[in-house]
């Protein structure tokens, strides 16, 4: 049992990476979509490349979303309006009119006769107004046509008619006073007054009932205009997709994906998509295995790089589900930037693709989707760099945004043939995605703090010679301090000439020798009097105690939370190098004794990433050059070839992924800046 967990514990790496591997695969599966997949690619326009393509079963030709609208705003402009005759006003004012009428007694100016001649013309006139209706001047607004012919309800019937028909405040007047004219004249005010005070309008716009018809009609709109039958030719191999031909083609894709899947479907389409994320996330791990060990073989790095492809994703398909029409509002160029920061371009690039293969899975118009997000991450990462100048993030993101928008224009003209069909919305929704972008700055800072990772904000922070390590260095070192200067103002340029990070390297210049702090008057170049105490030690403790001092910074640099990546450099600064002054006294001294060549050796590790190779080229370049007595540019060109094709021989480079033609690149800017530091000038012969 003991040997089993030993086993295990010796494998825990590695059994980490599997259940990651495998959790992420399971999360990634479970968001996708479950259903089936159409196999072929369309779009308006493009030619079909497949074969011939013949109807698999029945089915209907769906009409268009555009179709569709049109047909519901015809409906909603068409529809008859429905008004509701009210029976109860119209018997309440024929009450009314007869109990006013009885009050009227005769006079001098109005006889008997004429009262009871108005009555009864009075009378004849409600019967008129009342016969079709007299309608509210609010409900009179509803009908735009005197010709529109109108629904009445007169309790469960409905009947039609002519919108004229009906009596209006002006008619009702003009009625009144028309048939009324041959009157008494005392008698025809009397009556115009009692008519004016109990006619009231009994037609009502019904707007619930109008609504409720017209919801019905729209309801039983066909979303269907004829049928394929199976066997039938759909499109042939060649044929321009469009027309009839593109609607049979979106509706056997829609009843392919709608149709019922049974359990046996359902596992099917789970395994298929298991097999393919699983291939993207192995190839992932393999591209770290192969080209980025050292963050292979960090576990917290590599569930950093997982959990933020699984946060991509897991937006997207959100984003799909709930509405798939703001498909391009997320900010996938996020995902290149997070990792570029933290990491480089080219494990960015790498993350981004797959992330984006994987999401194409289930997104529509997905050839679209891919070379869209495809090409604005590679717009990231050749534009985002620097993220500490503020202005360079600002005019990176303006960029992906402008070539989002340009690509987009261009699918938009190969699909419709001309620029009129434009959807300004995808616009609106590119610079919401270009806006959500600047979102990469706060998760940058919340990754370094959850990861312990470092980005380039922070290089900046930790290289201001005013910090709380520096400043020591400089008060208990100051000659340490000057050296580590001068390598760091070497080691950016050199990174810059070869295109390697030059805020991390200088970073790493600037802490490198840290350790020295333990022991200063050990170093060279902080004895300021003509006493060595290296005389007063054997050559093996003296090269123990310049050894010590890459585990000494190591050390010094933990207990003050400076990054992994920035130890790296101390780590590595040596690299497996010789002590040779301090070894070769030891072989002076003892001529026939067998010297122990690995007492006088650095431990190592040897420089594992560019910028750390860089640092070991510039730390050695510079502290040979102060032993240059009288400085020239041919003493100064050889010594940096010698001391750079000796770290070479002794393959300190082998794991550093750097060229001979980058050494060389390296070679002279160093020649270069040593020149200029010492203020020599190259003689010319006379």
């Amino acid at each position: 049992m003991s040997d089993f967990m030993n086993k295990v514990y010796r494998k825990n790496t590695i059994i980490y990476k599997v259940l990651l591997f495998l959790l992420t695969t399971v999360a990634i599966v479970y968001l996708f979509p479950k259903g089936g997949q159409f196999k072929y690619e369309f779009s308006n326009g493009q030619v079909w490349r497949y074969d011939n393509l013949y109807a698999p079963f029945d089915f209907a030709i769906q009409k268009s979303e555009d179709e569709i609208i049109i047909e519901t705003k015809e409906i909603e402009v068409n529809a008859k309006l429905y008004f509701r005759y009210n029976q109860d006003i119209v018997t309440e004012v024929m009450n009314n009119f007869k109990t006013q009428i009885a009050r009227v007694e005769p006079s001098d100016s109005i006889p008997d006769k004429d009262i009871n001649q108005l009555a009864f013309d009075a009378e004849a006139i409600l019967n008129s107004i009342y016969k079709e209706g007299y309608i509210e001047e609010v409900s009179e607004n509803q009908v735009s046509r005197e010709d529109e012919i109108i629904a009445i309800r007169k309790n469960n019937e409905v009947s039609d008619t002519f919108f004229r028909k009906l009596y209006t405040n002006k008619e009702v007047l003009n009625l009144i006073n028309t048939e009324l004219n041959d009157a008494n004249i005392a008698a025809k005010f009397i009556m115009v007054d009692l008519l004016a005070d109990i006619v009231k309008p009994n037609v009502f716009y019904d707007n619930v009932f109008t609504q409720r018809i017209i919801d019905n009609l729209v309801d039983n709109i066909s979303y269907t205009k004829g049928k394929v039958t199976s066997g039938e030719l759909i499109i042939l191999k060649g044929d321009v997709v469009e027309g009839k031909k593109l609607e049979m083609l979106r509706s056997l894709k829609s009843e392919s994906e709608s149709k019922v899947w049974t359990e046996s479907n359902y596992n099917w389409i789970v395994f298929g998509y298991t097999i393919l994320v699983s291939l993207a996330l192995l190839m992932l791990l393999l591209f770290l295995n192969k080209y980025r060990i050292e963050i292979f073989d960090d576990n917290n790095k590599v569930t950093f790089i997982f959990i933020n492809i699984l946060l991509m994703i897991l937006i997207q398909t959100l984003v799909i589900k709930y509405n798939s029409d703001y498909l391009y509002v997320v900010p996938l160029s996020v995902l290149p930037i997070v990792l570029k920061a933290f990491f480089d371009a080219r494990l960015g690039l790498f993350a981004h693709v797959l992330t984006v293969l994987l999401l194409g899975f289930i997104v529509p118009n997905s050839f679209e989707f891919i070379y869209l997000h495809i090409i604005a991450g590679i717009v990231t990462i050749l534009t985002v760099s620097e993220l500490y100048k503020r202005a360079n993030i600002f005019i990176s993101v303006a960029q992906i945004t402008i070539i989002y928008m340009v690509t987009y224009f261009a699918f938009s003209i190969i699909k419709e043939g001309n620029a009129s069909q434009l959807n300004f919305d995808y616009f609106l929704m590119f610079s919401a995605n270009g806006l959500l972008s600047f979102l990469s700055i706060i998760l940058i800072y919340i990754y370094e703090k959850l990861f312990g990772l470092v980005s380039d904000v922070t290089l900046l922070e930790l290289s201001n010679t005013n910090s709380k390590l520096l400043r020591e260095l400089n008060e208990e070192a100051p000659g340490t301090f000057q050296h580590s200067m001068q390598v760091a103002n070497l080691a950016e340029a050199a990174a810059n000439e070869i295109g390697a990070n030059s805020m991390l390297v200088r970073t790493g210049a600037l802490y490198h020798d840290i350790g020295k702090m333990a022991n200063p008057q050990y170093f060279t170049e902080n004895q300021s009097t003509s006493v060595n105490p290296h005389n007063e030690l054997s050559p093996s403790d003296s090269a123990k105690i310049i050894i010590d001092h890459v585990i000494r910074g190591v050390e010094l640099a933990k207990k003050n939370n400076i990054p992994d990546r920035v130890i790296d450099f101390i780590r590595t600064h040596h690299g497996t190098t010789t002590t040779y002054y301090f070894y070769s006294k030891e072989v002076e001294m003892n001529p026939d004794d067998e010297i122990d060549k690995s007492k006088f050796q650095y431990k190592g590790p040897i420089p594992f990433s560019k910028e750390t190779a860089i640092l070991m080229m510039c730390d050695a370049a510079e502290a040979a050059s102060k032993s240059i007595k009288e400085p020239t540019a041919e003493k100064i060109d050889h010594l940096i070839d010698r001391i750079i094709n000796k770290q070479v021989e002794d393959n300190q480079f082998q794991n550093s992924n750097i060229t001979l033609r980058e050494i060389e690149l390296i070679k002279k800017v160093i020649k270069k800046k040593l020149m200029n530091i010492y203020h020599v000038r190259v003689e010319y012969p006379e």
